[in-house]
């Protein structure tokens, strides 16, 4: 169960980065560079960090890798340390058939992880009642964090009716809708509003190709004669690994437009472009997401975070002109970069490096 302001946190929606993995160019890890990510993310005003996701590299589960749990240690060790004054939410990355995952599941219990976000990717063949029972098993482990990942990298298009079970899954408190599809993430959420626990779901964007339109706009549907409504509340993305104390001020301005509607609409759909662009640069779409990890350590080992952009798969790498699309892009929206708030970041944290 979450504590009273973890939950709150959760439902009122913040951001929550997807935790990259740093290595040194031998590939073994950087630790002091891991650990000054996650003071990073922290002081950014980030609310959360997800670790052993697919940003953090699915390497790590690699026999001759072993690093699963010490990532995920290392990320609540300085989430400890910090003694921060507010909830900060630590999601686990749960990967693999339910024997695996369980495994993981308790692995995250073991350092105090709040939320499991459980990847349905290994169940390739399987049928949805199948991975509703995985679903059900993990749910009675930890909190679960649901996930539709896109079909482009590994993950499967559902049925409404697989939804509609899951969202009546006890101890499912999360969805991040990663569908990169607006009938699919329409899915998700109708089946959300139609579900008898409405209310004790949050939805969390994963669509890198729509994060600001996610985050302000309502879903309305009638439900029994009652109209009700959903919106998404905030990010886990990797795309808030990098610019994250910008990131931070995104998602504001999207709850302030939504409260009070000040902001001109033309503005915030004008940024929700900003933000897709840079998404693109990273991310890598045009070459079916080849490069979208090593995008994300190419925008951090320029600002000083990360040594360099290796990673444990070595075919994992920038695709061609990418690094000339991220500096278009740094160039392009300069409000959108934190490179300054990076800067005294790191001369505050000396030991980072």
């Amino acid at each position: 169960m979450l504590n009273t302001e973890t939950r709150k946190l959760l439902f009122e929606g913040t951001v929550i980065p997807a935790h990259p993995l740093a290595l040194q160019q031998n590939l073994q890890l950087d630790e002091p560079r891991q650990r000054g990510l996650t003071q990073y993310y922290m002081a950014s005003g980030a609310g959360g960090v997800a670790v052993g996701v697919h940003t953090t590299q699915f390497e790590i589960r690699d026999p001759e890798v072993n690093l699963y749990e010490t990532v995920l240690r290392i990320a609540a060790e300085e989430i400890t340390n910090a003694h921060l004054d507010r909830p900060f939410i630590k999601v686990a990355g749960i990967v693999g058939l339910t024997d695996q995952a369980v495994k993981e599941a308790n692995i995250a219990l073991k350092y105090g992880y709040d939320l499991g976000l459980v990847s349905m990717a290994a169940f390739k063949n399987h049928s949805e009642d199948d991975i509703i029972e995985h679903i059900r098993t993990i749910a009675k482990i930890i909190p679960v964090f649901g996930f539709y990942l896109q079909s482009a990298i590994g993950g499967r298009v559902y049925s409404y009716q697989f939804w509609q079970q899951f969202a009546e899954i006890p101890n499912v408190l999360a969805i991040k809708i990663a569908a990169f599809n607006r009938y699919q993430t329409l899915d998700v959420v109708r089946a959300v509003c139609n579900s008898s626990r409405v209310n004790e779901i949050a939805l969390y964007t994963g669509n890198d190709d729509n994060i600001v339109a996610d985050l302000i706009t309502p879903y309305r549907f009638e439900v029994d004669g009652e109209v009700i409504e959903k919106t998404f509340v905030g990010g886990l993305l990797g795309h808030w690994a990098v610019w994250t104390e910008k990131a931070v001020k995104v998602l504001a301005a999207a709850k302030e437009f939504v409260k009070n509607k000040h902001t001109n609409a033309a503005d915030v759909l004008r940024l929700n472009i900003e933000v897709t662009d840079m998404n693109a640069a990273i991310f890598d779409p045009a070459h079916n997401f080849h490069g979208c990890i090593t995008g994300v350590h190419e925008v951090l080992k320029r600002q000083g975070l990360m040594e360099g952009i290796w990673t444990l798969n070595p075919n994992e790498t920038l695709s061609p002109g990418q690094a000339e699309e991220i500096t278009r892009v740094t160039q392009a929206y300069a409000h959108l970069i934190d490179d300054e708030f990076v800067t005294d970041f790191l001369n505050r944290h000396v030991k980072v490096v």
